[in-house]
């Protein structure tokens, strides 16, 4: 038989992935949404159930953003549900069955944003270009992986970037990034387009639509959980800050260990999420807390994005600070 997922006491003395012990179980429970009706508020809640039900009792239109990490079409296990790997015009299907859902929900001005993987990438692009206008591709670099004896090493994701209309928000100022300079230039004896700094000469500029400076979480990181497809919050920093503004409000139907929700939480913005597996909204709630005294991203200080192992010690700092400082709660599971 496969093994579960490790228990705190299997794990490294140094290992922060984080668990929900039974006392705090017994507390979340008692927060999440379970079978919600069209008049229950879901404005930043967790709701445990199947997605397609639930997105079918949400209020229209009410959404600012849309941001689906979906199954990818490989066989995997997700808890409550499982995947199977299918035929391309299966999964194309089954994509349209969802999306098709979501947009009576999304506003006029809504952005959206759909994950997939080499094999999926391009049915992503053909269901939303259905519904959408199509802005772009980002590819994120994912540098965790084994390399493959007879083919390339996959360490490449895609997000397909839409829009519901020609009208819609992208905050350019906050998302650039801060970039080391090998080669810094000058004029009359002055940085030209850089900075100097205590840690090395840098460049503020604009974001392309490849990223590499994104780490997956992993295990001496606090944001890590055992769900096994988990986006990064730094990841969903970027994309949050670029296309909505505080107060919005985001969706996301496959939430998972809520990546999505606790982004969107340190950063100001409301949001809806949908996971059908229980313990994993569990997670997210505990993340949801744990935001309340800690909206530290790592990756992210001052308003800029790092670039990876790029002025880290700054980041780090700032990182530590938080957690050394962050007051004790007397019950987590409340």
């Amino acid at each position: 038989m496969p093994l579960g997922p490790k228990t705190p006491a299997d794990r490294a003395p140094r290992n922060r992935t984080l668990t929900v012990n039974p006392h705090e179980t017994r507390g979340y429970k008692n927060r999440l949404v379970v079978n919600p009706s069209s008049r229950t508020n879901l404005r930043d809640r967790v709701i445990c159930g199947d997605t397609f039900t639930v997105l079918e009792t949400i209020r229209k239109p009410s959404f600012d953003m849309l941001f689906a990490d979906p199954p990818y079409n490989l066989t995997k296990d997700f808890g409550a549900s499982k995947f199977q790997k299918t035929t391309g015009d299966v999964y194309e299907e089954w994509l349209e069955s969802w999306l098709r859902l979501c947009v009576p929900l999304l506003k006029d001005t809504a952005s959206i944003y759909i994950c997939g993987d080499w094999r999926s990438s391009a049915a992503i692009q053909r269901v939303g270009t259905n519904y959408f206008k199509l802005q772009n591709r980002i590819t994120w670099e994912r540098e965790k992986g084994r390399g493959a004896k007879r083919n390339w090493k996959n360490t490449a994701e895609d997000i397909w970037y839409f829009t519901v209309s020609d009208e819609f928000t992208f905050n350019l100022d906050a998302v650039k990034m801060k970039r080391k300079v090998l080669a810094p230039y000058t004029e009359n004896g002055k940085p030209r387009d850089w900075e100097k700094g205590g840690d090395g000469n840098f460049r503020t500029t604009h974001p392309s639509n490849i990223w590499t400076d994104i780490s997956v979480p992993f295990w001496s990181m606090p944001e890590n959980t055992d769900h096994p497809t988990q986006k990064p919050e730094k990841l969903l920093a970027k994309i949050i800050l670029a296309s909505t503004n505080e107060g919005d409000i985001i969706l996301d139907p496959f939430a998972g260990s809520g990546t999505t929700a606790v982004a969107a939480k340190k950063l100001g913005r409301n949001f809806v999420a949908i996971e059908s597996d229980e313990n994993y909204c569990l997670l997210a709630l505990k993340r949801l807390d744990m935001a309340e005294s800690d909206k530290s991203i790592q990756g992210y200080a001052n308003g800029v994005f790092w670039e990876r192992n790029s002025g880290q010690s700054r980041v780090r700092e700032l990182v530590d600070h938080n957690v050394s400082t962050r007051p004790r709660k007397s019950n987590p599971g409340r």
